[in-house]
């Protein structure tokens, strides 16, 4: 697997649009901290760490739904392994006006785009969510 963040988004998309509850993801530190953001900002219910079929770390992400219709509407990955996206801090985008979120790797750790504003550090745009 070349991009195991993409892997993790496209399984949340594609349960999310399948109305699942659940998912389940392979485990890794960094999914944790994204999962972390998600979590604060309401995308998710939250996640649990457990043993996959195959006897490795896996995390299974409960899903929220918010009428029947899932929270997430649309996650998208920005920076990928062929090309890298960085940005100051004055340069983060903001989603859909401030509606969605961008989560950034910075050298303080994993955060939403308006944390790391406060935070006054800019870093590498992982992924934007709406």
């Amino acid at each position: 697997m070349n991009d195991p963040i993409a892997d993790m988004l496209t399984r949340i998309r594609n349960s999310s649009l399948r109305g699942k509850s659940t998912v389940s993801t392979p485990a890794s530190k960094l999914r944790v901290w994204v999962l972390d953001v998600l979590e604060d900002e309401g995308y998710i219910r939250g996640y649990e760490s457990k043993t996959g079929t195959d006897g490795h770390p896996a995390i299974e992400i409960s899903l929220k739904y918010y009428d029947g219709e899932p929270v997430i509407r649309e996650l998208k990955r920005v920076s990928k392994p062929g090309r890298r996206v960085y940005m100051g801090v004055h340069d983060i985008p903001s989603v859909r006006q401030g509606l969605g979120v961008s989560i950034v790797s910075t050298p303080q750790g994993v955060m939403s785009d308006a944390k790391a504003r406060a935070a006054n550090v800019g870093g590498e745009v992982l992924c934007t969510v709406f």
